[in-house]
């Protein structure tokens, strides 16, 4: 699966916004409130681990070091930080352009 994701991201590359919209989904994966099933769960994970040092244009430096800090530590505390964190980016990104990036990856073959 991690082979597929890389080639993917290699092949596919993610424009700026985009970069920030799987950045949310990230977000949205630790606080648990992605709705996805755990198959996609897991590859949209990998993508981001893919994409995470790629320019973005909302979303900064600070966001992608608590995605790492919580991975090792993800206690209630550090969940409610991810919560308003990811709300924050919920609100910069438009909800068009969410559905968009959504629409773009599963036409593109992300979940192939």
């Amino acid at each position: 699966m991690i082979e597929h994701v890389k080639h993917w991201a290699k092949n596919h590359p993610l424009s700026p916004l985009h970069v920030d919209c799987a950045t949310t989904v990230m977000l949205k994966i630790l606080d648990g409130k992605c709705k996805m099933n755990t198959e996609e769960k897991v590859v949209m994970a990998l993508l981001y681990e893919q994409v995470k040092h790629y320019p973005s244009q909302l979303l900064g430096a600070d966001i992608h070091q608590l995605i790492a800090d919580s991975r090792d530590h993800l206690d209630d505390a550090t969940k409610m930080v991810i919560y308003e964190q990811r709300l924050l980016a919920e609100t910069r990104l438009s909800r068009p352009v969410m559905k968009g990036f959504k629409a773009l990856i599963r036409e593109q073959g992300l979940f192939n």
